[in-house]
């Protein structure tokens, strides 16, 4: 598992390495059913503390994006399974709020804004835009 880490970013390395997993299984390169490296594996091969590992994939599990087995460890759920819960909705619409607002004070037009946020949906996975309406196969 490649994953890319900036350890000279404001923000955390449990967020950045939640962020890249989660990218990882929306592009595909992580699959379901795939095992994660074991947290122990994983904080050393990227030189991090065992507990940041553990963290993340606490949250991942959380949120649905794993299932924690006993003998497997983290097992990566199929992407496109989870569902779009209002939790996720309000965490989103609080996310693209604040970009939108700086996007605002940077007079970027709307059409632009609109359009980065298209082009950085497809490109994740090129495909996700004609199979995924809400979380849901068409």
């Amino acid at each position: 598992m490649i994953v890319s880490i900036d350890y000279e970013s404001d923000t955390p390395l449990y967020t950045q390495l939640y962020d890249e997993i989660v990218r990882g299984i929306a592009s595909g390169r992580l699959e379901s059913g795939e095992n994660l490296p074991s947290v122990r594996s994983l904080a050393g091969d990227l030189g991090i503390n065992l507990h940041t590992v553990n963290k993340t994939y606490q949250l991942l599990k959380q949120e649905g994006f794993v299932h924690i087995h006993r003998q497997k460890g983290a097992v990566v759920q199929p992407a496109g399974s989870l569902p779009v819960t209002d939790a996720f909705r309000t965490r989103m619409e609080r996310q693209l709020e604040s970009l939108a607002s700086e996007a605002l004070c940077r007079s970027m037009r709307e059409e632009e804004f609109l359009e980065r946020c298209r082009s950085a949906y497809r490109s994740i996975r090129p495909q996700a835009r004609d199979t995924h309406e809400g979380g849901r196969e068409r």
